[in-house]
């Protein structure tokens, strides 16, 4: 009976190609807003992890409360002995040592005088040891707009739109002004090495990175970092692998009084973003279910009208003995396989078309130009798993109610009246 089903969608035209055409458009439509939503949380969520954040992040105690203000102050002390009790205990994460810091650079004009200056915040990271994965995180080499990555201690990155805006260029000598662990004034020379876009308006108003040593060595913090980030070693957050480090890792310390005793936080713990990425969770899939429903409504329709313009071939069919239970269920597989067919479709295109924006992306750096928030200019789809199944919700379900309820139709038709029909 399929097969004859089957037959009849691929011969009759004027049957299928529309319900098909329909049902096509309205999955992949389906489709491409699921991987595009899921893509612009990703990379918002992926940016505040690999600059600030990471997917678990040590501190001590007096730091973590005032973490917003870079208390180095507050840093630890004798953080290689740390590192490898995190390294050890826990090897399924990559942890790094890290120092954040503000403050202001000063480029000199020929003579010695102050030319141009401006406040900036940087990092220290670590970038000359061969298992560091931190220009990767930082995604310098494609972030790279002039010059070239650090070679040697003593050159320092700055961002592209502060150096274009007061023409500064590779090469160039600047003084870092900041301050020490101590509280005093710190002074310390680099040379820019190159300039980095980021592609973030929050990151590239003035941004410093420079290599951990020399920071630890210019704001008096050998052998010290503010900050030691983990990250899963695929590059994921998974929260529930994270909470469970997490737990792990406090227990140790959950009655030590020292003000200096380290506590780590997960990403969702820092910076306000466990209600954020609640609330995105949440309107990211009221969204997408609003435009599941409506979808659903509209191939809903397209079924439903599809049967009612049937009514003739199906009085038709009656008169020729066929049952009407026969007619009904023909009606029903009938719809499950233009759905099904329109699902694979649609499901394809719209996977097409988030591959293409996942690797190209959309440039949206007119509307960020005042933005505090930090997220890319250029945002991209994410294909996930559930990009594979969710178009065939609207696509398959919708399609046969649709014929289900068109179809009800055909049990209230009477012989009489079918045989006044002919005759008209």
């Amino acid at each position: 009976m399929i097969r004859f089903i089957l037959k009849g969608i691929v011969r009759d035209k004027g049957r299928s190609l529309l319900p098909v055409i329909v049902v096509s458009l309205g999955v992949m439509f389906t489709v491409f807003l699921s991987c595009w939503l899921k893509g612009i949380m990703n990379d918002s969520f992926a940016l505040s992890a690999n600059f600030g954040m990471g997917h678990l992040k040590v501190m001590t105690k007096a730091y973590a409360r005032e973490s917003d203000q870079m208390p180095n102050d507050l840093a630890f002390l004798g953080t290689d002995t740390l590192l490898t009790s995190l390294r050890t205990g826990y090897p399924e994460m990559d942890w790094v040592s890290r120092i954040r810091f503000g403050g202001l650079i000063d480029f000199p004009d020929s003579t010695g005088e102050t030319k141009v200056q401006g406040p900036v915040v940087g990092w220290g990271i670590d970038l000359f040891s061969q298992s560091s994965h931190e220009k990767d995180r930082f995604n310098l080499e494609s972030s790279l707009k002039a010059g070239k990555i650090h070679s040697k201690p003593g050159e320092a990155l700055i961002t592209y739109d502060f150096a274009h805006k007061f023409g500064i260029n590779p090469g160039n000598k600047f003084t870092l002004f900041s301050t020490t662990v101590d509280g005093s004034m710190s002074f310390k020379n680099f040379i820019v090495a190159g300039t980095v876009r980021f592609g973030s308006s929050a990151l590239d108003r003035g941004a410093v990175i420079a290599d951990l040593g020399d920071l630890q060595s210019a704001l008096g913090m050998e052998n010290s970092a503010g900050e030691i980030l983990g990250f899963f070693k695929n590059g994921n957050y998974d929260n529930n692998a994270a909470t469970l480090v997490c737990q792990s890792f406090n227990l140790k310390f959950v009655n030590s009084k020292d003000e200096y005793a380290p506590v780590m936080l997960r990403l969702r713990d820092q910076g306000g973003l466990a209600d954020y990425m609640d609330y995105v969770d949440t309107i990211g899939g009221f969204m997408l279910f609003v435009f599941v429903m409506a979808m659903s409504v509209v191939l809903w329709n397209a079924g439903l009208l599809g049967g009612l313009r049937r009514y003739g071939e199906f009085g038709l069919r009656l008169a020729m003995g066929e049952e009407k239970k026969h007619i009904y269920w023909s009606l029903i597989y009938e719809g499950l396989l233009i759905g099904t067919v329109g699902s694979v479709i649609g499901t394809f295109a719209g996977l097409c078309i988030s591959a293409y924006l996942q690797k190209v992306g959309f440039d949206i750096s007119g509307m960020l130009k005042n933005s505090t928030f930090m997220m890319h200019s250029v945002v991209r789809a994410s294909i996930t798993p559930q990009a594979f199944y969710i178009g065939f919700v609207p696509g398959v379900f919708s399609v046969v109610v649709g014929n289900a309820l068109s179809g009800i139709g055909i049990y209230h038709r009477k012989t009489a009246q079918l045989f006044k029909e002919f005759e008209n």
